[in-house]
């Protein structure tokens, strides 16, 4: 556990909604509970995966927001380090051990360069993504300030429409700027194709990312041809990472939800048709949640609403049943159809989010179970950490 805090410390119910060694039965609810045999099963297959497909794995840190969680990935699945998209976030990472950290994003406020032009004094490789000219000599000033080394990543355009330059004259000439410019060291680029994750088809997918690489391998030639090299290509979802790490032309994933899962990615199908969730990976994080009321025939009422979860990718699913449903949520309830009376007051049952990368951040904690044991508790490290 992150921080030396002392678990013994905290009091359950207030501070933290189960101890190690509590019963599964008794973990105080709403709260995020990690199947670590699913969890573990999950970073090891992605970690053999890459390797198979001799490409590095950079695991999406704004995912989960945990360092243990990270740590755990570079232990058993070879991760190379962690992306994340804001400077106080990788200075969680950096701060709690994690030595390579790319900001997969711009940063150009600047208290927030400044801050980022110190990761390095932590020990740990720090990398930007930049889009813009003008970005390169404030990161520039700021390293050399501070004698640091900023390492940048041209971010491409590939499709998401959101940051990122969308021709390689453009490319190469951001890039050029960074390898000249003192105290930055040109590394590659970043092209993430975020728009696609989630199209259900898996040719629909392919058909994006088949543009991206091209586009991406257009832009890699230009560079050669001034004498830049990209240690650094990088990019690659839980929707996609297997298109882009056999694509020839990428060198690092960043897929991060594969780890945990949700309701949202595991609707999408693989290339035999059969949902992502139903064999390529496996659900491991859950909204523990408990029945409060049961007062109506047909509807329980739980205790896990919009204060414990985002909805933004729909509405939680009910795990391993189907005889009830979640239909509605409030602040503090959640609705449940519940037909045939089936649930009874305190039953507790496991949610899988819709989306979970806003879920986890509106959370305090994981709690890790085995075999009906709490095994750990982690914090959500940089939960709060936006700027």
């Amino acid at each position: 556990m992150t921080k030396h805090m002392n678990l013994s410390d905290l009091e359950v119910g207030y501070d933290i909604p189960a101890l190690p060694g509590t019963d599964e039965a008794d973990i105080q609810t709403p709260c995020l509970v990690l199947d670590l045999d699913a969890l573990e099963r999950n970073i090891t297959k992605m970690g053999d995966i890459a390797k198979a497909m001799g490409v590095r794995h950079r695991v999406h840190g704004k995912m989960h927001k945990s360092v243990d969680v990270a740590l755990l990935q570079e232990r058993l699945g070879g991760s190379c380090g962690v992306c994340c998209q804001k400077v106080s976030e990788a200075e969680v990472f950096a701060r709690g051990g994690i030595k390579d950290v790319l900001v997969s994003n711009q940063v150009r406020d600047p208290a927030k360069i400044d801050r980022l032009a110190r990761l390095p004094k932590l020990g740990a490789r720090t990398i930007v993504c930049v889009d813009d000219l003008a970005n390169v000599a404030d990161l520039s000033a700021a390293a050399q300030k501070h004698g640091t080394q900023i390492e940048c990543l041209v971010e491409i355009d590939c499709g998401a429409g959101r940051c990122g330059v969308t021709t390689t004259p453009e490319v190469v000439e951001i890039a050029r700027a960074i390898d000249a410019a003192p105290g930055l060291k040109f590394a590659g680029i970043q092209a993430y194709q975020g728009a696609m994750q989630h199209l259900d088809k898996y040719e629909d997918r392919k058909a994006k990312i088949d543009l991206a690489v091209a586009q991406v391998a257009d832009a890699v030639a230009g560079l050669k041809e001034v004498g830049l090299e990209c240690d650094i290509v990088g990019g690659g979802g839980t929707g996609s990472y297997y298109f882009e790490g056999t694509s020839g032309v990428y060198n690092e994933l960043q897929a991060g939800s594969y780890a945990f899962m949700d309701a949202d990615y595991g609707r999408i199908l693989d290339k035999d048709g059969h949902r992502i969730d139903q064999g390529e990976w496996e659900n491991a994080l859950f909204i523990l949640t408990s029945v409060m009321s049961h007062a109506k025939p047909g509807k329980a009422i739980c205790d896990a609403g919009l204060k414990a979860q985002s909805v933004d990718s729909g509405l939680p699913v009910i795990f391993g049943r189907t005889d009830v449903k979640y239909v509605k949520c409030s602040d503090e309830h959640g609705v449940i159809e519940d037909p045939d009376g089936h649930l009874k007051v305190n039953d507790k049952l496991r949610l899988v989010p819709g989306h979970c990368d806003p879920t986890c951040n509106v959370h305090d904690w994981y709690v890790g179970v085995r075999n009906g044991k709490v095994e750990v508790v982690w914090p959500v490290s940089a939960r709060g950490k936006a700027f």
